[in-house]
């Protein structure tokens, strides 16, 4: 019988780009979350000329890269038209604040508060006069429960039923640095903790709602093998893989709703309970302008109650307009402080552990370069995508990141002209040669239209 549900994953940005929108799940947890570990060296002594001579060898790798890149360049010419993209960055969410979202749209989660401090965590424990008490970390990342903290505590997760248990390792919590698989080696400072209801689990099954371009809308996915990985169920076991469109127009039909929650395993008075739930989800899935509602596990307690254990919510950046109250809860504390400082120029910055910068226009490309970058025997220094519609002064700033930047001895720029201006990309970067005074070898690649 499993107690509580498992940590929920923050996130997680568009792989590797990270992104919560969180929510990625309440508390927005990417997969992978490049942390300051990641190439923190200091720059090699001898001065100005010895690193030149030492980055001489990676201006060659630098051209070996474009000149495979050359003979890549064919697929991405063909007459497209320009595109205005503004790249964003992806929203992150703390746990306690999507399942407030959830609880907002009538869906049925734990009762919970939320504590800064190990006093207000003892009085949050008292009024919930609960029988079990689950006391978490709240982090944006997993892992948390095999966690440890350097204060000694070993766990960002703990059951309890006394109170005075939930002070005393509240304690040992907050204000200290919490170490997972998934934050920097120092870990992440935490701040509040999560005081919930701790819930038995007589069955798991696995529910989300997402917008699926093939089926021009959103659809239903639901599998009664719930609370594991879902990619491994849909390997192993495809028959217990469920899907279901929904039209966009009509909206989610009773016999849609009542109809999956029987596919999930759910009897009886559940199966109603469940199909309410899964209604309640698309509300909440249309009203926040998510692009993705995954719960996992949708689960039903030994009291008969169906309630959502943890989910992983994506967003919609392009709402952002009419979702300022979700978009202000953005959590950027955790995040390296350079990535802070590149979105404010809308620019996606990710730091790598290699010493070759990137400087990229174009998710697709930007992987791409990075990943020719090392089939050259090279490493790259960061993830940077400057995107679409891109203007001369975010040019200028992506300079000044990369140059900023100790380990980085070489700057490779790709740019393909199909959905930039080169001119103002060749523009911004003669005057950050001439302003930063640059100092280490740059290779430019611009091809396409201008």
């Amino acid at each position: 019988m499993a107690r509580g549900h498992p940590a929920p994953h923050p996130a997680p940005r568009p792989a590797p780009l990270r992104p919560s929108g969180a929510v990625r799940r309440p508390g927005a947890e990417p997969s992978f979350r490049p942390g300051p570990e990641t190439g923190r060296r200091q720059r090699r002594p001898g001065g100005h000329a010895a690193r030149l001579k030492m980055a001489a060898p990676l201006a060659k790798q630098a051209g070996a890269v474009l000149r495979d890149l050359a003979l890549r360049s064919a697929r991405l010419r063909g007459g497209f038209p320009a595109v205005q993209l503004t790249p964003r960055r992806w929203l992150n969410l703390q746990e306690y604040q999507s399942k407030k979202l959830m609880a907002d749209h009538g869906v049925t989660v734990q009762r919970f508060f939320v504590a800064d401090s190990a006093n207000d965590a003892l009085e949050a424990a008292q009024r919930l006069k609960a029988k079990e008490i689950v006391l978490k970390a709240q982090i944006l990342a997993g892992g948390r429960g095999k966690g440890i903290f350097n204060s000694g505590l070993k766990g960002g997760v703990h059951l309890t039923k006394d109170p005075k248990t939930v002070e005393q390792l509240a304690k040992q919590m907050i204000g200290y640095n919490l170490s997972t698989k998934q934050t920097p080696k120092d870990g992440v400072t935490v701040k509040k903790v999560m005081v919930a209801e701790a819930l038995n689990i007589s069955r798991e099954t696995y529910f989300a709602i997402l917008m699926d371009r093939a089926c021009n809308g959103p659809v239903m996915v639901g599998s009664p093998q719930g609370g594991v990985d879902i990619e491994e169920v849909a390997v192993t076991s495809p028959e217990l893989i469920f899907k279901e469109e929904i039209d966009i127009f009509e909206g989610i039909q009773d016999r849609q709703a009542l109809q999956m929650a029987k596919n999930l395993g759910f009897k009886g008075p559940l199966q109603q309970q469940a199909a309410d739930q899964i209604k309640k989800l698309y509300n909440l899935f249309l009203k926040i302008d998510a692009t993705q509602v995954e719960v996992n596990p949708f689960g039903e307690t030994p009291e008969g109650q169906v309630v959502c254990f943890d989910a992983k919510i994506n967003f919609d950046d392009n709402a952002e307009f009419r979702q300022k109250e979700i978009f202000a809860m953005d959590d950027k504390s955790e995040n390296e402080p350079i990535e802070n400082e590149a979105a404010k120029y809308d620019l996606k910055y990710i730091g790598l552990d290699g010493n070759i910068a990137c400087f990229v226009n174009g998710a697709g490309l930007a992987m791409a370069t990075c990943d020719i970058i090392s089939l050259n025997g090279g490493k790259p220094a960061n993830f940077l995508d400057l995107g679409g519609g891109v203007k001369e002064a975010q040019v200028y700033q992506a300079f000044k990141l990369l140059t900023a930047d100790p380990k980085v001895e070489a700057i490779l720029v790709n740019i393909f002209g199909g959905i930039v201006n080169c001119a103002i990309i060749a523009n911004g970067i003669t005057k950050a040669c001439r302003e930063l005074e640059l100092k280490v070898p740059l290779v430019v690649r611009l091809e396409g239209e201008c």
